[in-house]
């Protein structure tokens, strides 16, 4: 099993989750993190860090979602890591699904 990022934090990045793990697995892209599922060790001291709830165990995935599973690894062999939190996007907020949830699916705002 692994954390992975899922869309609820696209165009959101508020990086809460980054200073908290202890084998530094974020990696960051144009408008997301991602994790690296190899090197996470699954230890979940992420996933309540997150303003957004969008860090999910694999093992608590739907199908649909498994999708994001592929996006993490994929992206976390070629992005930058990311040791330190940074500064989330000015309208963080407004892209935050749980503070509004009209968002709805950010599938198609990823940025590669």
């Amino acid at each position: 099993m692994t954390y992975i990022v899922n869309d609820a934090c696209v165009k959101c990045k508020y990086q809460d989750c980054v200073s908290v793990c202890p084998v530094d697995c974020f990696y960051v892209g144009p408008n997301m993190l991602v994790i690296n599922p190899d090197e996470c060790i699954d230890c979940g001291v992420c996933e309540p860090e997150c303003p957004a709830d969008a860090i999910v165990s694999d093992y608590k995935m739907s199908d649909d979602t498994r999708y994001w599973l592929d996006i993490n690894t994929q992206y976390s062999k070629i992005w930058p890591n990311i040791r330190e939190r940074g500064a989330a996007p000015a309208d963080a907020d407004q892209w935050n699904p749980k503070l509004n949830p009209a968002v709805g699916d950010k599938k198609d705002k990823f940025e590669p």
